[in-house]
């Protein structure tokens, strides 16, 4: 868990603690930057009280930057502290893996389970780099009630995600010094790979105030939907998340739905079909669907939120859509951006 000044930190450790299945499996690590007395006070609680380990980042130089970018500084920090907190994660204690959640998270009951489940998945699929608790679309009024769902996304949504130990030797290495998050989107990093992520979130932020000071939150993230009911996700197959099965079902799914346009969605035009297709041809096409649709309308490197080889599946009024490129797709364009 990566901790700073928020006092706040405790809801998030009560929920880890209260829903963890195993301390051996699981052991909680709070790696703190900043410097923050009373926050420190508040974790050292969990570490004498529960075993939690603390480790702070010693790095607490003030970063100098140029004017331009002076507003970044807090960015730079974090990228700085999450280098120096995987470093400890993987070369010091010599982990196998990591689930990364914040100081502002709530999970979801089945937040261990999903990723007990995935790991396997993650570490025998060499085009899988992470696990994700998190759906960018994951709205209440834009998900089905369907907890057990999961995909393969092209985008990395981060917010409680799981990695290996061999991604971090590949990627630390050259850490970018700040926007780590839309770094790892670039193809560079990327490289082609993909995430597990649900149809209804394992986490949720309670975090309004941060380093991007509540942008995104009273508009999108206090809207998004955190799952309630328990999955029993090590007892399902998921061996249809594997790729060539899932690509083949996904690919039969999406261009088999029958097509309608953004105007016949938003009237709800022929009800008696429980999944339609809306096809969008560049970018701008992309954007005003979205819009109107109440999806994210934004890409990173080209990606939209969420996709899936240029696809965007959510609910709009209790019907699936497919927000989809032709079916003669074949790779993203990273200047949509």
């Amino acid at each position: 868990m990566f901790a700073c000044n928020r006092v706040t930190v405790s809801r998030s450790l009560d929920q880890l603690l209260k829903y963890r299945p195993s301390a051996e499996k699981f052991p909680i690590i709070v790696t703190q930057d900043c410097g923050h007395q009373p926050t420190a006070t508040v974790i050292k609680q969990y570490v004498e009280k529960h075993g939690v380990k603390h480790i702070q980042q010693p790095d607490l130089r003030e970063i100098s930057l140029p004017w331009p970018q002076r507003k970044f500084v807090g960015y730079y920090k974090i990228a700085r502290h999450y280098k120096w907190a995987l470093n400890q994660i993987f070369l010091a204690f010599n982990y196998s893996a990591v689930i990364i959640v914040e100081d502002d998270l709530d999970i979801s009951p089945d937040f261990y389970e999903y990723f007990s489940a995935t790991y396997p998945l993650l570490k025998e699929d060499p085009h899988l780099w992470c696990v994700s608790a998190w759906n960018d679309n994951g709205k209440a009024n834009l998900v089905s009630d369907e907890p057990e769902l999961l995909y393969r996304s092209d985008f990395f949504p981060g917010l409680g995600w799981m990695i290996e130990r061999s991604l971090w030797l590949e990627l630390g290495p050259k850490w970018p010094e700040t926007f780590w998050d839309d770094w790892m989107r670039h193809p560079g990093q990327r490289q082609g790979r993909e995430c597990i992520r649900p149809e209804i979130c394992r986490t949720s932020t309670f975090g309004k105030k941060g380093v991007s000071n509540g942008l995104f939150y009273e508009k999108h993230l206090k809207y998004i939907k955190l799952n309630e009911k328990s999955v029993p996700f090590t007892k399902i197959d998921l061996s249809y998340l594997k790729k060539e099965t899932y690509d083949k079902n996904f690919v039969k799914k999406v261009y088999d739905a029958p097509l309608m346009t953004v105007t016949e969605v938003v009237l709800a035009a022929k009800p008696e079909l429980p999944a339609a297709r809306v096809q969008y041809n560049n970018k701008n096409d992309f954007k005003a669907a979205a819009k109107k649709l109440g999806i994210m309308d934004d890409y990173k490197a080209g990606v939209p939120r969420s996709a899936y080889r240029g696809v965007v599946s959510f609910v709009f009024r209790g019907r699936r859509i497919y927000l989809a490129p032709p079916q003669t797709w074949k790779a993203y364009d990273p200047t949509w951006s």
